[in-house]
């Protein structure tokens, strides 16, 4: 190789080696801990409260649906029993009862989800707010350096902090910035 190649191989290099020079005591003084931020959005009190508080809130009107679909199913099998000894006028406005009933009940069931979901994801909006704090609480009371959650492949066991971060969060106790009830926790195990 000539020098001007040289040069330029060494001018290309240097700041890669000088990066890995740098970087690596930097990296051995790094606390880097891993969460389960699913795990903590199934198990946490906080998260079981928001299940029941929708659950509860939810539950009347799910059970007006359920009924009127019963009813509709009622008047369905009917319709099939009595079909052929109807006239022939009774049976269309039986089956026109019917479409208008399923129509009807159609777009109650996607108000009620509509509803739901709108509900859910403002409860879950709160609910990752306080997680995310508690993680925030529990990484600088031990002086982590960095923690990871959502994205990663692989996490050493060593580095998983989810079950002290579970352990925190039963301990603040199961009322979910919702306001719901204070419900048992039990300690969950890997």
């Amino acid at each position: 190789p000539t020098r001007r190649s040289s040069d330029l191989l060494f001018a290309v290099s240097a700041p890669v080696w000088a990066q890995r020079v740098v970087a690596a005591p930097a990296a051995e003084g790094l606390k880097i801990g891993f969460v389960n931020y699913a795990r903590l959005m199934q198990e946490s009190p906080q998260a079981k409260a928001v299940q029941q508080t929708l659950r509860s809130e939810f539950a009347s009107k799910q059970k007006e649906l359920s009924n009127e679909q019963q009813a509709l199913k009622t008047r369905e099998a009917q319709l099939q029993r009595d079909g052929a000894t109807m006239s022939a006028d009774q049976r269309t406005v039986a089956e026109q009862t019917l479409r208008d009933g399923n129509r009807e009940l159609s777009e109650k069931v996607n108000e009620y989800q509509d509803d739901f979901n709108a509900r859910q994801n403002q409860e879950l909006s709160k609910l990752q707010k306080v997680l995310v704090e508690q993680v925030q609480r529990y990484a600088q009371a031990q002086r982590f350096d960095l923690v990871l959650a959502d994205g990663v492949i692989w996490a050493n066991p060593s580095i998983d902090i989810t079950q002290p971060v579970l352990e925190a969060l039963q301990a603040s106790g199961a009322s979910s910035s919702s306001g719901a009830t204070r419900s048992g926790t039990s300690k969950s195990r890997k």
